[in-house]
């Protein structure tokens, strides 16, 4: 036990330190403040105050011991006591009581006061000094000489912690203004993300791998006379998983990692954000090797000399010029690699494109099948599923998603299955859940005629009847008049994945958009406003055909596509557009004309379509191919059709809300 003692440390510190805390200039101003409300409220003269009742004050002054009165108008009395008769009275020598000891006493009111006052002085037992006065309200007094002072001195105490940046935490001074904001991640750190954590993006791991492998082993490289890449770009759609990516890399290596956003440079202050860039890399140098990841870079590196503002000074391009001097400039940033992310790469500057600074640009795309099942199982792991969870029916239901958009139907299924009081998510939550985020929300209380149903049904027939009847239009899955989100029907089909399109394969879908219009006017005899989103649709991608891609008969292998967003003028003549014009509204009313073909020559195929709508509200593809037959080119249709057998069953007249949907890709609304 000896030894014990003999090796404790007081206050467990080392070498015996003991922590006194620190001095603070705030307890002065309090210390300060207490004394002169002390003195304030205190009597001046610090004398003796004693309170007495109306009959001893009476007593005293029949007596003969009182030199003053006061009166005030709440009736309450000050009664100043003669020297000689302090004694008599507080029972104390008079050099204790004070230099001017007082009684106070409560009057029954002024009236009696005055009269018992008039009394004593006729019979000459007072005659001492009267006085009326307004009662004082010391509270009032405080709130008005005291709290302006400790409203001032605040305010000063306030500002000079901003000025020394104590206030504001993290460089929120004013003196700190140009201090660089980015949060940085020591290595080591806890919950740090690997690229476990990343689902697919096989080719974009594999280019940032080769930067985690420098950064691990650099004498691998450097003896073959390689260097270290000084900067990446990741390029790609929103949702796809590039912070992510930032956030593996700097997982992977085990290095310090700068994370800020582009807009974090920018300030109201001119100068602010080229001082950030360079407290930023001078804070990089010195924890070198590291990374600094800016995401949304193109809030700072959008090409210089477009911008339309009328300042002669541009605080943007200013920043952006600090950032291409410190990425590549006079001085050395060895060990210093800058990973960006964007979705707007045509609008960067080229100068911070060019080699040397971003060596690398890596695009980060949509996933592909294999990659949603690999993103579906990352984002699966906190989740409850049951077995009826089929990971292969839901990457083949959710084409054309991001990682994100993957992430929002995990959550959206769970929050299905706890609504439904359920303790596992199960497959027709998920089903339930892609629905809900393609076609919106059901609203089987909106009330439409029949009319209005009859109508609806004819113009989503329209559509289905078209998607199987042409070649290259996209497999049909289901169609439903039940009203979702602002559409009053919809229809879901599974667009093949691939990376070109031709000519006739967009014509087909153009047909087929237009099948409900061409339905309503074919069947009706006139048309509705339900059309718009299909007109939309087709008249954009008919422009795209003539004005981008050279596709049209008059202008074709003509291309006037222009990335210039600044650019006020069109880069084609007025007579060229003229053309434009005559070749969409020609390619749309072909494809019209055709759409109203094929219906009229399907005319009972198409009637006996609408009326299944009618009655069941949602209709699966076995449905229209027990109508229109089985597709002569429809290997895609066959596996469709053998995937909803496998994954379904028979279709049976449900509620809509309880059908279950198989292989869902997208959706045509009609508004």
């Amino acid at each position: 036990m000896e030894k014990d003692n003999n090796n404790k440390v007081p206050n467990n510190k080392p070498n015996g330190k003991v922590n006194l805390p620190k001095f603070n200039l705030n307890w002065m101003y309090m210390i300060i403040a207490v004394m002169l409300l002390g003195l304030y409220l205190t009597n001046e003269s610090g004398s003796m105050i004693k309170s007495v009742s109306y009959d001893e004050f009476q007593n005293y002054v029949q007596s003969g011991y009182v030199n003053k009165i006061i009166g005030y108008d709440d009736s309450s009395v000050d009664v100043y006591i003669k020297p000689e008769h302090v004694k008599d009275v507080f029972k104390l020598d008079s050099t204790k009581a004070g230099k001017h000891p007082m009684v106070v006493t409560e009057a029954p009111s002024r009236e009696k006061l005055d009269e018992f006052i008039e009394q004593q002085k006729f019979t000459n037992k007072f005659d001492g000094k009267v006085t009326y006065d307004k009662k004082k309200d010391y509270l009032s007094a405080v709130l008005w000489n005291i709290l302006p002072f400790a409203f001032l001195i605040g305010l000063w105490i306030f500002f000079m912690r901003r000025m020394s940046g104590g206030g504001g935490g993290g460089g929120a001074g004013v003196f700190s203004v140009g201090k660089s904001k980015a949060t940085l991640f020591e290595k080591g750190g806890a919950n740090r993300v690997t690229f476990k954590d990343v689902a697919g993006l096989a080719e974009a791991k594999q280019e940032v791998e080769e930067i985690v492998e420098f950064l691990k082993e650099p004498q691998k490289y450097t003896d073959l006379g390689g260097k270290i890449p000084k900067g990446a770009l990741l390029v790609g759609p929103p949702g796809t998983g590039k912070t992510l990516l930032a956030k593996a890399v700097a997982g992977e290596a085990n290095v310090p990692f700068f994370s800020l956003a582009g807009s974090d440079f920018v300030e109201m202050f001119v100068g602010v954000g080229a001082s950030r860039v360079r407290d930023l890399f001078k804070q990089a140098k010195e924890k070198a090797p590291c990374i600094v990841f800016i995401d949304e870079i193109d809030a700072v590196g959008r090409a210089r000399g477009k911008n339309p503002s009328m300042g002669g000074n541009d605080e943007r391009e200013n920043t952006l010029n600090q950032l291409l001097t410190e990425m590549d400039g006079f001085g050395s940033n060895s060990g210093v690699i800058i990973l960006a992310a964007t979705n707007r790469v045509d609008v960067l500057d080229k100068a911070l494109l060019r080699a040397g600074r971003f060596d690398r640009q890596i695009h980060v795309d949509l996933p592909d099948l294999n990659e949603r099942k690999e993103v579906f199982g990352v984002h699966l792991r906190p989740i409850k599923i049951d077995n009826s969870v089929d990971v292969d029916l839901l990457a083949r239901q959710t084409p054309g998603f991001s990682g994100a958009d993957i992430a929002n139907v995990c959550n959206e299924a769970a929050l299905i299955a706890a609504r439904n009081g359920k303790k596992f998510v199960g497959k027709q939550d998920f089903l339930d859940a892609v629905d809900r985020i393609i076609g919106g929300l059901e609203k089987k209380s909106k009330i439409t005629t029949e009319a209005e149903r009859r109508a609806i049904a004819l113009h989503e027939a329209g559509h289905a009847s078209l998607s199987w009847l042409l070649e290259h239009a996209n497999p049909l899955i289901k169609v439903t008049i039940v009203p979702r989100g602002r559409a009053l029907g919809a229809a879901w089909y599974l667009p093949e994945e691939r990376q070109i399109t031709t000519k006739e394969q967009m014509l087909d879908e153009m047909c087929a958009t237009l099948g409900g219009r061409a339905a309503e006017d074919l069947f009706i005899g006139r048309i509705s406003t339900g059309a718009m989103n299909d007109l939309e649709r087709v008249t954009k991608q008919a422009f795209g055909m003539t004005a981008y891609l050279g596709m049209s008969d008059r202008l074709p292998n003509l291309c006037y596509y222009s990335n210039d967003e600044y650019s006020f003028s069109k880069p084609y003549s007025e007579k060229t557009a003229e053309i434009i014009d005559e070749e969409v509204k020609r390619i749309v009313n072909e494809q019209y004309d055709r759409a109203k073909q094929i219906l009229s020559d399907h005319k009972e195929e198409h009637g006996e379509l609408a009326q299944l709508l009618i009655e069941k509200e949602v209709i699966f593809a076995e449905d229209v191919e027990r109508i229109f037959g089985k597709r002569p080119w429809a290997s895609r249709s066959e596996e469709i059709m053998a995937y909803e057998q496998q994954n379904k069953g028979p279709v049976e007249t449900v509620e809509p809300s309880t059908e279950e949907v198989e292989e869902k890709a997208g959706t045509e609304d009609e508004k």
